[in-house]
């Protein structure tokens, strides 16, 4: 059974919706958690701004920013 990777940066099949329309916050954070890439996380951060503008999940995307920015340094 061959799994799939969120490695290569396509994250089409799980989308900002997807990641953060959910009234579970342990599910938000696992999708937030599971961000591979400034990309997806801008698109996220968008996507949050224009919908539910909850501040908790936008302080916890700055932190995955923080997270992702020092991994590529």
């Amino acid at each position: 059974m061959e799994q799939s990777t969120i490695s290569d940066g396509s994250d089409d099949e799980f989308p900002p919706a997807k990641r953060l329309e959910t009234p579970d916050y342990r599910l938000v954070e696992a999708g937030i958690v599971t961000i591979p890439d400034m990309e997806t996380l801008r698109e996220c951060v968008a996507y949050e701004n224009t919908h539910q503008n909850r501040t908790q999940i936008l302080r916890r995307l700055k932190w995955k920013a923080e997270e992702l920015r020092e991994d590529e340094g």
